[in-house]
């Protein structure tokens, strides 16, 4: 937890809403680390992009947006060090998509990332102990932390990266929590790197695997597809991107489960729920659109694009609506909140988990043949394209959102 002297100037800022047990805490607009880019706004919420967004083919880059008007004062505010962070918590996100409280039982999830974070193992630890999650150790074999080619020589650490691993961990813990978890770290933010990582999961017996980062399509990504993401019998999900309109690989690839983002509202309706697009004034929100590059995957029946449309499902993503992370590793550490499509991809993978090993080829098509089990989202919209349905919310399919969110298991 982290202190400020100055907490008798700080502002209150209207965070959208808690987890299960967490306080309401008052706020101090945070600067940004040296080299982050301006802040983005929304709905009262303030954040950078945790890693540096790259133009480069065959370079990638993770979607993690951190909060920076949400820092935690806990000694002025004389709250206990383990006090609950701001942002969603695990039991309002299982509520939210109507999951089982214990998913994840003999199941193995892979988190694939670039880079190390030395203080993986830990930070997950406090963030399962705070929301009263069963330990997941290496000791006890629940956790693996290995570089691209299976081996405990990890590659150099990084402190963006680490942000977006602190996040998979937490939201892997959050939906999943008897799974066990592989960490797979890439010696670097190339796609050829993170695809042998994503191998590595696989070969190491994950059968769920979540990819939070994305770069720009290339002539070369029908081969990727070939050499590092067609593992049939396995979940392969990965984050849409941040961009808004625009389509981003992995998630253009046919193999994957292409994860959108939504805002996240509690709602006197009768799910206690609402979703819309996520979407800011700035350009910001849930990837979509047609790839360029692509096959479209047989189960896809959407006419806009003749090849492979994103998203598939979604799930929250807005900053504004935002999760609660537990980080150490860096300049800014402790509870912090995230946003950004890098929560849907291992938030979706987890609830994969949840409804036990795949039982067909492609689990990517388990949506599409189980529509009635998710919530379809229907309003918002992160840009004016045609046709429509590729950045706006409609009835049934859509771009941003795809064919919804987790309602229960029944989809997936």
């Amino acid at each position: 937890m982290r202190t400020h002297s100055k907490f008798a100037s700080a502002r209150r800022i209207a965070l959208p809403l808690l987890g299960t047990a967490a306080l309401a805490v008052s706020g101090i607009l945070a600067a940004a680390p040296a080299g982050a880019q301006t802040p983005a706004a929304h709905g009262g919420a303030t954040w950078v992009r945790s890693c540096a967004v790259v133009h480069a083919a065959g370079e990638m880059a993770c979607n993690a947006l951190r909060v920076t008007n949400t820092t935690e004062h806990v000694h002025a505010l004389g709250l206990t060090a383990n006090a609950a962070p701001s942002g969603y918590g695990p039991s309002s996100l299982l509520s939210a998509y109507n999951l089982p409280a214990n998913g994840g039982a003999g199941q193995t999830v892979a988190i694939v990332d670039s880079n190390n974070d030395p203080n993986a193992a830990s930070d997950m630890a406090t963030y399962r102990s705070q929301f009263g999650l069963p330990a997941c150790t290496v000791a006890s074999g629940c956790f693996k932390q290995v570089s691209q080619t299976g081996t405990s020589t990890l590659p150099s650490a990084d402190a963006g990266w680490a942000e977006e691993e602190s996040l998979d961990l937490d939201m892997v813990s959050a939906i999943a929590p008897n799974a066990h978890i592989i960490l797979v770290e890439a010696k670097s933010a190339t796609t050829a790197n993170l695809g042998t990582a994503v191998n590595e999961a696989v070969k190491l017996g994950a059968k769920f695997v979540s990819n939070s980062y994305g770069g720009s399509e290339s002539s070369s990504d029908s081969s990727y597809d070939t050499k590092y993401y067609n593992h049939p019998d396995v979940v392969i999900t990965a984050s849409s991107g941040d961009g808004g309109y625009g389509v981003e690989y992995p998630a253009a690839s046919q193999y994957v489960t292409a994860v959108g983002g939504t805002s996240l509202s509690t709602a006197s309706n009768a799910r206690g729920w609402t979703e819309s697009v996520w979407s800011t004034s700035s350009s910001e929100g849930a990837g979509s659109g047609c790839s360029k590059d692509d096959a479209k995957p047989s189960w896809q029946k959407d006419t806009g694009c003749s090849k492979r449309t994103v998203a598939d499902v979604s799930a929250v993503a807005d900053p504004a609506t935002g999760v609660a992370v537990y980080d150490t590793y860096g300049g800014d550490p402790g509870w912090e909140v995230f946003g950004g499509t890098s929560v849907a991809s291992p938030l979706i993978a987890a609830v994969y988990a949840d409804a036990g090993t795949p039982t067909v080829s492609y689990p990517s098509s388990l949506p599409y043949a189980h529509t009635g089990s998710l919530n379809d989202v229907t309003t918002g919209s992160t840009a004016s394209c045609s046709p429509a349905y590729l950045c706006t919310a409609e009835v049934g399919y859509d771009g941003p959102t795809g064919l919804g969110t987790p309602n229960g298991l029944g989809a997936f």
